[in-house]
């Protein structure tokens, strides 16, 4: 694994591991005493489990296809526009969510909860002012056309494939 892989783990692991490890230990208890509740668990851990998948899937395809990685200071080449991100412009950040909705249900943590908003927003926020308008130019049309084909978060019933083929 390149050393810009490696890099890139950094990020996903402190925002979706590290950062809801601190949150818990800060706000759970003070003794560390979890709280989990057997009604929450299952569906945490299916929504964990969707999120991981969608998180590896889509790292994948970055990596592959587009000749890149997940951070901005290590873009992809080429646009992705199949897989997960044929049904939604960032299924990344849709499975970040989907991980740390379970971990909120699973260790029934009002404190992850209150951090995955504050991570979507974030994230709404970046996409919309730094992202989206970078990828705009670089890949021009063939970007507008996906991005009016393809919703942001909310992904489409049916995957998107466009007129020409691409």
């Amino acid at each position: 694994m390149k050393a810009n892989q490696l890099l890139a783990l950094v990020f996903p692991v402190t925002a979706l591991l590290v950062i809801p490890a601190l949150l818990l230990f800060n706000f759970q208890t003070s003794s560390f005493d979890l709280q989990i509740s057997a009604t929450l668990f299952f569906p945490g851990l299916v929504l964990f489990l969707a999120g991981l998948y969608l998180l590896v899937e889509t790292t994948l395809a970055i990596h592959k296809i587009g000749q890149g990685t997940i951070m901005p200071f290590y873009p992809a080449q080429n646009l992705v526009i199949s897989g997960s991100y044929a049904y939604a412009r960032n299924p990344m950040i849709g499975g970040a969510l989907l991980v740390l909705a379970g971990e909120a249900l699973i260790f029934y943590s009002g404190a992850i909860m209150v951090y995955l908003f504050v991570f979507f927003f974030a994230n709404d926020i970046y996409f919309n002012a730094v992202e989206e308008p970078n990828l705009e130019k670089k890949f021009a049309a063939r970007y507008r056309d996906y991005k009016k084909n393809v919703p942001r978060w909310l992904p489409r019933r049916k995957p998107w494939r466009p007129q020409n083929g691409q």
